[in-house]
């Protein structure tokens, strides 16, 4: 199935300013004014961003009322542009006289700035209360001189940008192309077969670790040496098919065959595969025979299905000959799987019609037991048999 993978990558622009605020006779600007309200030092107006910032420092506690605030420094970033609203953070450092080195002393998430009117005291933005001890210490404090850092972030514009990734196209495996040509050159081979007349060579470990059957001949106590191995009652194109199996887990195209002598192989085949307890390649050749079920044949492949143990295969025959009974009883595989394999007649006849097993046993024993007194009237027993199994499916 065709894929495509797409990735999105979000940045956020930002514009970073710094300003340092120089605070010479730091004790000279602390108290308060008339009114008793702490009186802060202003920073001048810098921008950042486009927009105009300054910073206010409280050397005294702007709530002497508030235990909170009464041992603290407050420092205050204000956003002086009118009318805008900023997404912004900031930092604030110290200077240690003693290193010349800049301490960071606080650092602000970002959040959303809005100008505020400068002289309404109580709408103070972005506040930070540090311990006086801390700059006051002669760290930081030295020759009543305060030197602080504050370095503001501008948010600006979102930069989405969306592509696509590369997709690397992998080939399908061609590792049977390989042990095919394995199988073709013979380069390793270690074993050799006589089938028919002809000779094979394949290696060892391959037709072991492929078929149970060829692990006990080639590894188990009889195995037989080195000397060509004889294999009995099989043609050589059906061995020269399973062992083509065996290497590329598929069956020759046989493209040379006839339908007819091509349904033959493939039944060759499946008793090669069921000796040689090849399930997989058992299965492929069902399926085959399934899919080319014909009126002349559908009987031998019955009686071949009965002797292999293949029911799926069986029942595909009991039901394609059910449809067909007459066309298929005139049939000479029909004949001869009624003299070579009447049980399979029986279970046919069982499938395909109501009456159980045992009922047509007993009907096949009493009609047969007519059929022997008949037969001083000269009826042909197997003629007269159809005719039973014939009216029974009807």
């Amino acid at each position: 199935m065709p894929t495509s993978k797409t990735v999105t990558t979000f940045t956020q622009q930002t514009e970073q300013g710094t300003h340092v605020f120089d605070i010479i006779g730091y004790s000279q600007h602390r108290g308060r004014d008339d009114d008793g309200v702490a009186k802060p030092l202003v920073s001048g107006r810098f921008l950042v961003g486009g927009h105009k910032w300054l910073v206010l420092l409280f050397p005294d506690p702007i709530n002497y009322t508030n235990v909170l605030y009464q041992d603290r420094v407050m420092v205050l970033l204000v956003l002086r542009s009118k009318n805008v609203k900023v997404r912004a953070s900031y930092e604030l450092r110290l200077l240690d006289q003693n290193t010349g080195s800049w301490v960071s002393v606080y650092r602000s998430a970002p959040r959303l700035y809005e100008f505020v009117n400068f002289d309404d005291r109580s709408s103070y933005i972005a506040s930070f209360a540090g311990q006086r001890s801390l700059f006051e210490s002669s760290t930081y404090l030295r020759d009543d001189r305060l030197t602080m850092e504050c370095i503001v972030t501008v948010m600006k514009s979102h930069c989405r940008e969306t592509r696509s990734v590369p997709k690397i196209q992998v080939p399908p495996s061609d590792i049977t192309d390989h042990f095919a040509k394995l199988l073709d050159e013979k380069i390793g081979a270690d074993v050799a077969f006589s089938v028919g007349g002809e000779n094979f060579t394949a290696h060892k470990n391959i037709l072991a670790i492929r078929s149970p059957v060829f692990r006990a001949e080639l590894y188990g106590p009889v195995s037989e040496g080195t000397a060509p191995i004889t294999i009995e009652d099989m043609q050589p194109d059906v061995f020269r098919a399973l062992l083509r199996f065996i290497y590329t887990d598929s069956l020759p195209p046989f493209d040379d065959l006839e339908p007819n002598d091509y349904c033959e192989m493939i039944r060759h085949t499946l008793v090669a595969a069921d000796r040689y307890g090849m399930e997989r390649l058992k299965l492929m050749c069902q399926s085959i025979l399934c899919e080319n079920l014909h009126v002349q044949t559908v009987a031998t492949t019955l009686a071949l299905a009965d002797q292999h143990h293949c029911d799926m295969l069986k029942d595909a025959c009991i039901e394609f000959i059910s449809c067909s009974m007459n066309a298929v009883a005139a049939t000479s595989g029909y004949k001869n799987l009624k003299r070579s394999c009447p049980s399979v007649l029986v279970d046919a006849l069982e499938k395909t019609s109501k009456l159980p097993k045992v009922v047509l046993l007993q009907g096949v024993y009493a009609i047969s037991t007519w059929l022997l007194k008949a037969s001083e009237r000269r009826l042909h027993v197997a003629t007269t048999l159809t005719f039973y199994c014939y009216c029974l499916h009807l």
